[in-house]
Formats: structure tokens, sequence, C-alpha cells
């Protein structure tokens, strides 16, 4: 879309805001004000006879909306000119002052057309003028008082409005940010993996690559959704306005752009465990039993294969002393991830963990910034166990 149209549209986007504004005061103010101003300018007369109500009340309304449309005009001009909320004051000040000066020259107009032609029976004279002076000024008030609240509501929408597409943005560059943690950490253990496997064992090293590219193309398409989501969720919100990304009870579909359906995971972790199995043989089992009707449910994308790498990473692995890791579903509808303790002692093993360690302070991370319960964790003397909560597609589409 070009510069000049985008412009137009906006021009368009304020113009309407604005005459929104002045149709609420103009709904506000003339069903009352019309009335009472005819009363004071016709006199009693403007009561007693059917046809000169309705004839007075028409011709004072067709005067009172050319008036009104002028305010109306210098009521935007302001606004442009002063929009902050911080300019609050300085603006109902303008305002009043604007009024003042315009209805002043409207009103002695009207009053003259009324003393000199005597329309409707007229007995307005120039002894009551000031009380049909005194009664628009009480009028200018209340109009400007309902500019001033319609407007500061408008731009407290706005302000609200742009600090959630701000926070939105952000938590996506921060959940961005913590994919791209994972990519680099995990490339670099299964190149030493790799690189172990070369000269000992081609055949093993070749299955090794194959999987190897199975997991990265999960990958690959998990942040390519990512970037498709964030870049559609940014447009919709400068065309529409901004919506919370992570509340679960209000939401409209994107936490599912930040989420991954657990079947998908259990593929993905059956690829990555192949390549973990041919490196590690027999020292390495994985136990899987997922209730059917759960696979559906929704989780942060690699979020299993950090908790088993995590597992690998911290654990002794041995055909004789195998390290099993056991993923199952619960009653309430969450997916532990377990598995048997045999920790690693030596220094060299323990530094080199801490050095890169990620995988945990990653999941956490992604369930805060999706807003989604926070994972449990328990390190008993056999078994480190995690409990992750699933998300029912229902909650994210609602």
């Amino acid at each position: 879309m070009s510069t000049r149209t985008t412009t137009y549209f906006d021009r368009a986007r304020r113009w309407l805001r604005l005459t929104t504004r002045g149709g609420w005061a103009y709904v506000w103010l003339m069903p009352w004000f019309v009335p009472l101003i005819t009363y004071f300018l016709v006199g009693e007369a403007y009561l007693q006879h059917l046809g000169t109500f309705l004839g007075a009340t028409l011709f004072v309304w067709l005067l009172s909306t050319i008036a009104f449309i002028s305010h109306d005009w210098v009521a935007d001009a302001i606004a442009r000119r002063y929009p902050e909320l911080s300019q609050t004051l300085l603006r109902a000040g303008l305002l009043c002052l604007a009024f003042i000066s315009l209805s002043a020259g409207f009103l002695t107009v009207y009053t003259w057309l009324f003393i000199r032609f005597r329309p409707f029976n007229s007995q307005l004279t120039y002894e009551t003028v000031p009380t049909v002076f005194g009664f628009d000024l009480v009028a200018i008030f209340l109009l400007v008082g309902i500019y001033e609240t319609s407007y500061s509501i408008y731009r407290w929408q706005q302000y609200q409005m742009n600090k959630e597409k701000l926070k939105k943005e952000n938590l996506r560059g921060q959940l961005q940010g913590l994919r791209s943690q994972v990519n680099p950490h995990f490339l670099f253990n299964s190149l030493n993996s790799l690189s172990s496997l070369i000269a000992e064992e081609p055949k093993r090293a070749e299955q090794f690559v194959d999987q190897m590219a199975r997991v990265y193309r999960y990958m690959l398409q998990t942040n390519q959704r990512s970037s498709v989501s964030a870049t559609t969720s940014y447009r919709s919100t400068n065309l529409a306005g901004a919506k919370s990304l992570f509340s679960l009870q209000t939401s409209t579909g994107d936490e599912a752009d930040e989420l991954t359906p657990l079947d998908d995971e259990l593929a993905f972790i059956d690829s990555y465990f192949h390549l973990l199995k041919t490196r590690h043989g027999d020292g390495l089992q994985l136990n899987v039993q997922v209730a059917e009707p759960y696979r559906q449910y929704l989780l942060p994308p690699l979020t299993l294969q950090l908790l088993v790498e995590n597992a690998v990473k911290h654990n002794v692995i041995l055909a004789s002393r195998p390290l099993c890791i056991d993923i199952l579903t619960t009653d309430q509808g969450n997916l532990v991830v377990r598995n048997n303790l045999q920790k690693k002692t030596s220094r060299a093993e323990t530094a080199k963990m801490e050095s890169t360690q990620v995988g945990l302070n990653n999941i956490q991370a992604k369930y805060e910034l999706l807003a989604c319960p926070v994972p449990t964790i328990e390190t008993g003397p056999d078994y480190f166990t995690i409990t992750l909560p699933l998300l029912a597609k229902k909650h994210t589409n609602a």
C-alpha cells in the first residue's frame, strides 16, 4: 500500500473518530438545549400554539445545528493541536474561550433577528437578552465537559491499546529470543556427537545425520511458523488495534501460534531419541505412555526436546546403568516427564553442564511468556520429575 493511500486512510479514520465524538455531543445536547433556548427567544407564545411550537423549534434547531457545526470544527482543530491527556486543562480552557466567542457571535445575530422581525410572535427584548446569554453560557460549559470526557476516554483507550501492542511485541521478541537459544545449544551437542562417530562408526554416523536432518526440519518449521504468525499478528494489530496476546481466557487463537500439539512433539521426540540412541545405544531408554485424548492438547514447541536433552546432559548413561526417560499423561491433563537420577559427579562434567545450561530456564520462561500455569519440578532421591500443564485447544480458539 502506498504512502499516499495510507495517509488518506489515516485521515479518514481520524475524521470518523472526530465526527463520532461530535455526533455524541450533538445527541446529548440538542434535545434539551433547543426547546429551552427557543422558549427564551420566543417567550410565552412558544407554548400556547402547536404550530408556533413546531415551527419555532424547527427554526431554532436549524440555527443551532449551523452553530454546532462551527463549534465542532473548532473543537477538532484544538484537539489536533493539543492531543495529549497531559494537555487536558489547556485544551478545555481553549475550548471554553472558543465556544464562548463563537456562541456570542451567533447569539448576537439570532437575538437581533428575533427582536427586529419578531418571528413566531417573539417577545424577546434587549432587557431579556442577558438571560439568553446566561443560559447559553451554561450550555457551553456542559458541551465542553461532554467533549473533554469523550476525548479523554478515547485517548485513554488508545493509550491502553498501544500499551498492549507494545507488550505483545516485546513478549514475542523475548519468546523468539528464547527459541534462538535452543538451536545453537542443540547444534553444539549434536556436532560433538557426530564428530565422535565419524571416525569410529561411519554407518552409525550416516544414520545420525539422517535423524539430525529430521530433527532440524521440525525445528526450522516451528520457527518459520512462529515468524509468519508474528508478522500476521503485527499487521492485524495495526489495522484493528491490539488484543492481549497471552490471556488464555479471552484469546482469539494467537496463543495457538506459539503452541504445538503434543502429538507433533512426540513424533519429533521419536526422531530425536533415535538420534541419541545412535550414540548411546542400550544406555538410553525411552518409555512413552500418553493417553489418546491428550495427544491433541498443546504445549510450547521443543519443550520435550529440552527436557530429554537436559536428562541426557546431567546423568550418567551406560549400558550397565541405563538412563530411563518416561513421558506420560495424568488424569488431570498434565504431561509428566521423568528420569531416574544418576548424576554426573566429575568436576569437568559439572563445569560443562553449567556452561551451557539453558533447558529448564527456557521452558519456565516460555510458560511465563505464554501466561500458562508454571511447570512443577520435583527432585527426589531416585527420580527427577517435571510436570507440564497441557492446554486444551478449545481454550485457545474460544
